[in-house]
């Protein structure tokens, strides 16, 4: 199969009915700052059997396409010496790995951030597919501040996310693009809504320039919501300002888009995708979710670093994975929680 061929087979796999994706990529700081949070012990065992314990879930490829792994689980085991990311296989979860190499200061700029980790990045692709990962996911930050990004940090950090795409699909690899706007701060949902079209505007002019396939990209972004600070919105108004930017600038090309939760709460992050795939309107792209902290904090308490809680860890990321589904599919209702 040619590389175009690959990677329509696996965007294919991934936005298959009523699916979405768990982003279980967090590098060891992020790992140990979630798990701590519980009362747990970041050791490589622990990630292991927490990592493991995701991908071994009974049933949970119904409701998950994909799972993004850090680069250390993809040569992890589950408890009877199966390798991850073949247990995924085994589930038709498709295996997908973190590649970039998190943020560093843009230099000329005000404190901004950048993406590292082009270096080498194709010979770390061609040792991440021989393990199995056949999709790739890169972040880009952009934090909101009084004049902030500027123009400088939005061009620079879209320019490397075009160039990471067009390196990762002539691996015959399928890209997921993420250019996250954070919600920290006490900005309104206007300005979100300014600063995600900005971003996502010169993100996908890049995807040009570098000649990447629209058609095997996709796109997680963050949905349009006030700074953390201030009051949340209700979902419907949420779902209206995060449809009416990705209308403005999403081509119709792109096959789906699988939001981030960024903070959200569990259940704050499935009401929102739920009322924009209930919303009235043109969608030609699949809208589903890629969500870490708002599908593994219910998963994480119920374990508690404990074993013997591996089945009650197994029902909470069930759970909370099918009521994404049917939020994927505009029926999903509060009262199910």
């Amino acid at each position: 199969m040619d590389t175009h061929g690959q990677m329509q087979r696996t965007v294919e796999r991934l936005t298959s009915p009523g699916r979405g994706i768990l982003a279980a990529d967090e590098s060891y700081p992020t790992i140990t700052r979630r798990l701590s949070d519980h009362g747990i012990e970041s050791t490589e065992e622990n990630r292991r059997f927490y990592r493991a314990l995701l991908a071994t879930t009974p049933g949970i490829g119904e409701y998950v396409s994909g799972i993004i792994f850090f680069e250390e689980t993809l040569g992890q085991k589950t408890d009877d010496g199966t390798l991850i990311p073949e247990a995924c296989e085994q589930q038709d979860i498709v295996p997908g790995i973190k590649v970039d190499k998190g943020l560093v200061d843009l230099p000329g700029s005000d404190g901004e951030k950048v993406t590292q980790g082009l270096d080498n990045l194709g010979d770390r692709l061609d040792g991440y597919r021989a393990q199995g990962a056949l999709f790739t996911k890169w972040r880009n930050v952009y934090a909101i501040s009084e004049g902030k990004p500027g123009i400088q940090a939005l061009e620079a950090n879209a320019e490397v996310l075009a160039r990471y795409a067009a390196i990762v699909q002539s691996r015959g690899m399928v890209p997921i693009v993420e250019p996250e706007v954070l919600m920290d701060g006490s900005h309104d949902m206007a300005r979100c809504a300014e600063v995600t079209e900005a971003a996502q505007t010169t993100l996908f002019a890049a995807l040009r320039r570098h000649n990447v396939r629209l058609e095997a990209v996709i796109l997680k972004p963050n949905m349009v919501l006030p700074g953390k600070d201030l009051p949340r919105p209700t979902p419907e108004e949420c779902a209206e300002e995060t449809l009416k930017v990705l209308r403005r600038t999403v081509p119709a090309a792109v096959p789906s888009i699988n939001f981030l939760s960024g903070g959200q709460t569990a259940e704050e992050a499935t009401a929102n995708l739920n009322a924009m795939n209930q919303l009235d309107g043109p969608k030609p792209w699949v809208l589903s979710f890629s969500y870490s902290r708002a599908l593994q904090n219910p998963v994480q308490a119920a374990w508690n670093g404990n074993a013997a809680n591996r089945e009650a860890a197994q029902q909470a990321f069930l759970k909370r994975a099918r009521l994404n589904s049917l939020a994927r599919k505009g029926e999903y209702a509060a009262s199910m929680e």
